[in-house]
């Protein structure tokens, strides 16, 4: 999809309903930077860094830390942490809940036809559904905002040791089409996320130069 003018250049099945897995965070993201200021604090709750599926992605964010809508940002695009995805829900909307109504609203918003969010990381949920062309949609306004930009195309962040944060965290971009050491680089990747679970297999939404 050309993204400024929402041309089709290529399809294939787009209208197709499939699970998303991680690529749900473009919208959660969007949310963010359309709700939120990058300095917002947000604390991170028990419910929102114990209450996702154990052995998921995570960055190893503590429950009471405080950290700001940027470096939350960071966590969840980079290493895709379903704990900050949580966190920005509680924060935006008080829980997942009614925050995953919000992406819906949104979706629909922007044109999707074919979409429902059911949380804001895409863990499995036989309800939890959109089409290549509605995640086409959600990717072309997320990348109106410099933020979500810049975010999306970092190689590497880090996630400061304080005095509610108990660990420095590195962060590292999942997404290896966008690392020119891997064998999957891509040169024209200007930003990406990736996702991934058993039942939706791999997933990939690309900002293309």
């Amino acid at each position: 999809m050309d993204a400024n003018t929402g041309t089709i250049l290529y399809g294939k099945e787009a209208d197709t309903k499939r699970y998303p897995a991680s690529i749900t965070k473009v919208m959660t993201a969007l949310l963010a930077v359309e709700n939120c200021k990058m300095s917002d604090v947000i604390t991170y709750s028990n419910a929102a860094v114990n209450g996702i599926e154990a052995g998921s992605s995570t960055a190893g964010i503590n429950v009471g830390a405080k950290l700001t809508v940027e470096d939350s940002l960071y966590a969840l695009m980079l290493v895709s942490a379903n704990e900050a995805a949580a966190a920005i829900a509680e924060h935006i909307s008080g829980s997942t809940t009614e925050f995953a109504k919000l992406m819906t609203k949104r979706a629909k918003e922007l044109g999707c036809t074919n979409t429902q969010f059911k949380n804001p990381h895409g863990l499995p949920n036989e309800e939890h559904y959109t089409t290549a062309h509605d995640m086409g949609l959600i990717l072309k306004e997320a990348m109106k905002h410099e933020e979500f930009r810049k975010i999306s195309g970092t190689i590497s962040y880090t996630l400061k040791k304080s005095d509610t944060l108990k660990d420095t965290l590195e962060l590292w971009n999942h997404a290896k089409i966008l690392r020119e050491n891997s064998d999957y680089y891509y040169k024209y990747a200007e930003g990406a996320k990736t996702g991934f679970t058993q039942v939706a297999l791999n997933t990939l939404s690309l900002i293309h130069i």
